[in-house]
Parts: structure tokens; C-alpha cells; sequence
């Protein structure tokens, strides 16, 4: 009774305010489906709802949900019962919202393909109720840029814009901070962007570039020459090379 009286008659109404920040308002309109964005309950009832959308998917995927972010997995070796499987179970998703009154945001939704570096990508059009499905060659999944041959090069050059930007930051305050300080910013701007996701892109080819940024920082920190040996240094500051 008390979950029922929590869904029902409840209203919801939009503000816009302009260049003055001056605010107009809509008018109050029951919402007849979901709940107002913003309730304590929002997120759990929202998990309850989606959570036969496995079941409905079928055995040729197998579906990766976290909160609101669902990932799906198709895997064949064969090319033609590949397409045949993606085909179906966009379909079955198909049937799945149009049944549980829910839309999916086409722009937030990619279609990516792995794939080995010699092989050839399969050229075909993936399709929602008729909209067309973007392809990318590489998309953000839980804060790692996940490419289709997996090189992580991709991550590697978003992770070293960030570290050069902390980089940055870090030798800005070095002339006025003690070292003990200054390895404290370390871990906040530094090493947390790096350990982050390490065990999948680290052993890349690509993560030199990161270590050559890593051993700025760590020059900028004892006030070294970028051309010193950085072996002491990490030592001295009881840091972990990349």
C-alpha cells in the first residue's frame, strides 16, 4: 500500500530560466509512467524494471548490466550466424521496450566490433525499429576507452591528455610546496588516473607514452633535470614506475 501510494498521483512540471535568470514555468501534468526524476527510490525501481531484460535477450548474447548502462555481447565465429545473431536479438530488445513502454537514446547506443588486427571488419547495418545503430571503432565503457582490436591506444592518449594537464598543474606549485606536499598531489591528480584500469591497458605498447609523462611529474616533484635517471628518484619518493 505504501509503494503504491509512493507511484501514484504524482506530478511533474519543467523550469527553463533565461538570459536574466528569470524563471518560466510549465504547467503541473500527472505523470502516468515511471517515477519524477530525483526520488530516493528512482534508481531501484528502475533496476527492478529492467531486470528480466536478460531473459527476454535469448542465449545468443549475453548482456552486461550495470545501473543504467546495459552492454551486450555477441560472439560467433562464423560470419554469417554472427549477423543472423545480432539481427535477433536487436529485435527481441525491440519487442522487450515496446512492451515495457520505455525508448532507447540512439545517441548514447554504439555498435562495436571486435576484431584481430589482420582480419577483415563485416560490413552490415545494425537496426533498432528501423533507426540505424552508430558503428565506432572505439567507445567509453565504465571510464576505459575500449578500442575494436584491443591496443588501448585510444585510453592511452585520453589518459595522457589528463596526466599532462595535472602535470601542468603540478609544476605551477612546485616552486612554492614542500616535496612531502607535492607527492600528496601525486596520488590525487596522478596516480589515480593511472592506476585506474591498469591491469587491462598497462601491458600496452602504447603506455611508454605514459610513463614518459609520469616521469615528468616525478622530476618536477624533486626538482631534477628531465634528462636525470628517474631509478633514484622513484626510489627516493617510494613511488612505482608504470
Amino acid at each position: 500500500m505504501l509503494l503504491k501510494s509512493y507511484l501514484n498521483e504524482c506530478y511533474q512540471r519543467v523550469i527553463i530560466k533565461d538570459t536574466t535568470n528569470n524563471p518560466t514555468y510549465s504547467e503541473w501534468v500527472l505523470v502516468k509512467h515511471g517515477v519524477p526524476q530525483g526520488l530516493i527510490l528512482g534508481p531501484l525501481l528502475f533496476l527492478l524494471y529492467i531486470n528480466d531484460l536478460p531473459l527476454a535477450i535469448g542465449k545468443n548474447a549475453r548482456p552486461i548490466l550495470y545501473a543504467d548502462d546495459t552492454s551486450i555481447i555477441i560472439v560467433n565465429l562464423n560470419p554469417s550466424p554472427f549477423v543472423n545473431n545480432v539481427n535477433e536479438t536487436f529485435m527481441a530488445i525491440t519487442t522487450w521496450f515496446k512492451t515495457n513502454q520505455l525508448s532507447l537514446n540512439l545517441d548514447k547506443t554504439t555498435f562495436l566490433q571486435f576484431r584481430t588486427k589482420n582480419s577483415q571488419k563485416l560490413d552490415f547495418n545494425v537496426t533498432l525499429s528501423k533507426d540505424l545503430i552508430t558503428k565506432k571503432s572505439s567507445i567509453k565503457f565504465l571510464g576505459l576507452f575500449i578500442d575494436e582490436t584491443l591496443t588501448w591506444k585510444s585510453h592511452i592518449t585520453y589518459l595522457s591528455k589528463r596526466l599532462g594537464s595535472a602535470c601542468y598543474a603540478i609544476s605551477t606549485i612546485a616552486p612554492d610546496l614542500l616535496t612531502d606536499i607535492l607527492t600528496m598531489v601525486y596520488y590525487a591528480y596522478v596516480h589515480s588516473l593511472m592506476s585506474y584500469g591498469i591491469i587491462f591497458w598497462g601491458n600496452s605498447t602504447h603506455s611508454m607514452e605514459t610513463f614518459r609523462i609520469q616521469k615528468r611529474v616525478i622530476c618536477i616533484i624533486t626538482k631534477s633535470s628531465k634528462r636525470a635517471s628517474c631509478r633514484q628518484l622513484f626510489k627516493q619518493l617510494e613511488i612505482l614506475p608504470l
